[in-house]
């Protein structure tokens, strides 16, 4: 499955790229489809900022992305990076009270305000203190009436983008009548880019990869992610009161899971959740195998005097075959999780010394004895302990494939 994106560039005075103003695409045409306005802004979210993290067309300068009414009375905004976007309000949006409300929040939680395809009337004019870019249409609005609008609203602490610059007679006139920003065919048409997409169901996954993986982990967001998630709630639950050892009485929260396991436990309890989640409709081979590696990894690092920390060796060896479990490149997903660099770096390139324990078990697994053994004399590891500690991990795998 694809999603698609058309961005086209915003310029400034010298004519330097400063962002990308994203157009939704439903497919190879590059053209706007016949969807319903807040559809298309929901879906563009979905499929350019929370499934695939930072693309071609998120990467870089700050993106400017359409809200109609609905969708900014709603504050949708507030699910994106304030510092990578300009909330662009589109024309057809009613100035009313609901509206009002909706940019005054939005401007207080420091997101950049603009008004695409401005019109002046008297009904916008107790916005402007909120706005921080004003959109002119020259074709729809007229270069000379444009430029004229421009020339009397210097006085306010607003930048003015002409936007529909055909020619470059258009670009001077404007440029000379003082727009600081610029877009349109005169400089580029729209660029449609094509990306594989995580499917929507698999999102939740995501985002639970995405908090574990954070110094520290914000438990109260973990916690909420796995409350919105029925089938979540009962894994996690269901790991915890039965795979281990208590003398109180059943966990019945996620906060008493905190309480109970400590942070550590809880993050690798998550993991296997996630990774449980993630594998409903693959293989069940494939789900043992990332547990098994991942608790091949932990154990290794563990019992080693290897530097790296046994909780980053269980992620590496989880994460190792998350591109099979999630349908994704491997460096794709990685983009959205914030991982320690030597967690990335093993897990792209088998570098660092996670990477050398990655590919030990990729040794191992092929049965090619001459690699492990050059493996384990590099890394300091004892032979007989690669054979413990995949024994210990098939055991430990099997406990938990009793919960599946």
């Amino acid at each position: 499955m694809y999603s698609y994106v058309a961005r086209q560039p915003i310029l400034n005075r010298q004519q330097r790229t400063v962002g990308y103003e994203l157009l939704f695409r439903d497919g190879e045409s590059n053209a706007f489809p016949l969807i319903e306005a807040n559809k298309a802004t929901c879906r563009l979210l979905v499929e350019n900022y929370m499934a695939v993290g930072d693309n071609l067309a998120t990467a870089g300068q700050r993106t400017f992305i359409n809200f109609p009414h609905e969708s900014l009375i709603r504050l949708l905004p507030l699910l994106l990076p304030k510092r990578r976007v300009v909330i662009e309000v589109l024309e057809t949006c009613i100035p009313n009270d609901e509206l009002f409300i909706a940019i005054k929040h939005l401007h207080r939680n420091g997101y950049v305000i603009a008004l695409d395809d401005f019109e002046a009337s008297a009904e916008w004019q107790r916005f402007l203190p909120y706005v921080h870019i004003i959109k002119l249409d020259l074709i729809k609005l007229g270069l000379e009436k444009s430029c004229a609008f421009v020339a009397e609203n210097k006085h306010r602490k607003i930048k003015f983008l002409a936007e529909k610059v055909e020619t470059h007679q258009d670009f001077q006139i404007s440029l000379d009548a003082g727009f600081h920003f610029f877009q349109g065919y005169f400089f580029s048409k729209p660029e449609l880019l094509k990306n594989r997409q995580i499917e929507p169901q698999k999102l939740t996954t995501v985002r639970l990869l995405q908090e574990i993986c954070r110094e520290p982990v914000n438990f109260k967001k973990v916690e909420q992610i796995i409350a919105s998630d029925v089938s979540l709630s009962y894994l996690l639950l269901r790991y915890v009161n039965t795979a281990t050892t208590r003398t109180v009485e059943p966990i019945s929260s996620f906060k008493q899971a905190l309480v109970y396991l400590g942070e550590d436990k809880v993050r690798m309890f998550v993991g296997v959740v996630a990774t449980a989640h993630a594998a409903l409709n693959k293989p069940k081979e494939l789900y043992s195998m990332s547990l098994q590696r991942a608790r091949m990894c932990e154990v290794l690092v563990a019992n080693s005097n290897l530097k790296a920390k046994s909780e980053q060796a269980f992620l590496t060896g989880m994460f190792s075959l998350l591109d099979a479990l999630l349908d994704s490149s491997l460096d794709q997903l990685l983009a959205l999780l914030p991982l320690q660099d030597e967690v990335q770096t093993a897990l792209l390139h088998h570098q660092g010394q996670l990477g050398q324990v990655l590919a030990l078990l990729d040794a191992y697994e092929q049965a090619d004895w001459g690699k492990v053994s050059a493996y384990c004399t590099e890394l300091g590891i004892p032979e007989i302990l690669v054979a413990s500690s995949h024994q210990q991990a098939l055991d430990w795998t099997n406990n938990y494939e009793k919960l599946s």
